[in-house]
């Protein structure tokens, strides 16, 4: 009787730590775990963060960008969309609480894109009209937001590559396919990589705009540059690896 007494004050103990947690200490604690690249760690802080204060506008979208970024790694497709559900909602809430929110608009983006790259055609074409949306919002607000820029390259490269399938489902919808060129999405990409050097995925993704463009020494010098910058986000270990190997095959 005595250890069962014992065993359920330490659980209240540890309850009563955890809600007597400040917003500010959660938030500190999510930037450290986000520095450490423990994302899915940062990410649980966020939801914390929000069990206190639901109308946390920063928690909010930094909650959906990372539940963005898990569901990507997430091999099972249901994982994924489980992943992705979330971040569309935590930008929906976001939204519904500060439509001028640059970052909340950037999320919703973001979400969106991912989720179309898992749908099938007709979807993947309905939501680029919508990550195009919010992405012109994103910048509205906030006129030098470099991963908007990054963003909007990514979304020319994809529709400069659409499917024939695709392409039907374009016309069917919109009377054919949005404007998207290859050209656009490095325009696009150089711009983010001005605002936001130190951005890895955009040096990668330029690099293979580029290779695409018949301009691999452009490309190769990207890569170069690339295996010289420093990892910020968990993915960026993947991609520096990609980047490498990429460069290896074209040399």
């Amino acid at each position: 009787m005595f250890k069962k007494i014992s065993s359920l004050l330490i659980l209240l103990a540890v309850a009563f730590s955890v809600h007597a947690q400040t917003v500010e200490e959660l938030q500190a604690e999510a930037q450290t775990l986000e520095k450490q690249m423990k994302e899915a760690d940062a990410l649980a802080k966020y939801r914390d963060i929000l069990k206190i204060q639901p109308a946390n506008v920063p928690a909010m979208v930094q909650a959906s960008l990372l539940a963005v970024r898990e569901g990507y790694r997430q091999k099972d497709k249901a994982a994924k969309q489980t992943y992705y559900t979330e971040a569309k909602t935590l930008a929906e809430q976001a939204l519904a609480a500060d439509a001028s929110n640059a970052e909340a608009n950037f999320a919703m983006a973001v979400v969106l894109g991912r989720i179309g790259l898992i749908s099938g055609a007709k979807e993947k074409v309905a939501s680029a009209k919508e990550v195009k949306k919010y992405a012109d919002l994103a910048l509205k607000f906030k006129p030098d937001y470099p991963e908007v820029y990054h963003l909007l390259g990514k979304w020319n490269f994809e529709l400069a590559n659409l499917s024939s399938i695709e392409k039907t489902a374009a016309k069917v919808l919109f009377g054919g396919v949005p404007p998207g060129t290859i050209q656009d999405a490095i325009a696009n990409y150089e711009k983010c990589r001005k605002l936001k050097p130190a951005y890895v995925i955009n040096w990668y993704d330029l690099a293979i705009a580029y290779h695409q463009d018949n301009k691999d020494t452009e490309a190769m010098e990207i890569l170069r540059k690339m295996n010289g910058l420093r990892p910020i986000i968990f993915d960026d270990l993947q991609t520096k690896a990609e980047g490498k190997k990429m460069l290896e095959g074209m040399q």
